[in-house]
């Protein structure tokens, strides 16, 4: 497939060392507030990459629903094939794709479960239809056709008429905690800022440094 000269220029913004803020998670924040406030459409929205243990990648877009000094959150059914990759290799890199202000974001780091409090705390807040479909979707599994998820929702929208939808067992969220955050603002002539925060040990001082682009 041919594909037309979509190069171009970028020549937004810059990004220096000294306009940094200290920590990754500050400077994420504001970046994140810049994106909302020039209406980049759902700027939550994140590759997340996972790996087989072996090795062998796979990729999908998912939503950040939190982030705090602790790392960046997201929720999923714990049996679907990144659920089953994050349990047998506990590490993965997001990808947050700000293509109209010319900038990424690239985190990197080990995945944990959410306290399961935590994770109840948020399946509660969803819109009930969300509740449900957590039931309904096994996700990742096979199914014979869109009759048979429309026919489960039925099913359990019978099963808790007039209750409370239970959080599944087989569902909640999972923390990134990133050994390394990198930003990336697009420059001319593909002569790009990139600057990452990274940790030598848990716990430890974020080390800032410029990789070439």
């Amino acid at each position: 497939m041919a594909l037309a000269d979509l190069r171009r220029d970028y020549s937004l913004a810059g990004l220096q060392e000294k306009d940094l803020a200290r920590d990754p998670f500050r400077q994420f924040e504001t970046w994140f507030q810049e994106a909302e406030a020039a209406k980049v459409p759902e700027p939550n929205a994140m590759v997340l990459s996972t790996s087989t243990r072996e090795g062998r990648p796979s990729a999908r877009t998912v939503l950040l629903k939190g982030m705090d000094g602790r790392g960046f959150v997201f929720f999923s059914n714990y049996e679907s094939r990144k659920g089953r990759e994050i349990e047998a290799n506990p590490f993965a890199a997001l990808v947050f794709p700000w293509i109209a202000l010319e900038r990424q974001v690239i985190v990197e780091g080990a995945l944990t479960r959410l306290a399961r409090e935590e994770s109840m705390a948020y399946f509660h807040s969803r819109p009930r239809a969300s509740q449900l479909a957590a039931w309904v979707s096994r996700q990742s599994s096979v199914v014979p056709d869109r009759a048979a998820l429309e026919s489960g929702m039925k099913a359990v929208e019978q099963k808790h008429a007039g209750a409370e939808v239970p959080m599944p067992p087989f569902w909640g969220g999972y923390l990134v905690t990133p050994a390394s955050v990198e930003f990336w603002q697009g420059r001319r002539s593909r002569l790009h800022d990139r600057l990452r925060y990274r940790r030598e040990q848990a716990g430890g001082p974020w080390i800032i440094e410029r990789l070439s682009p």
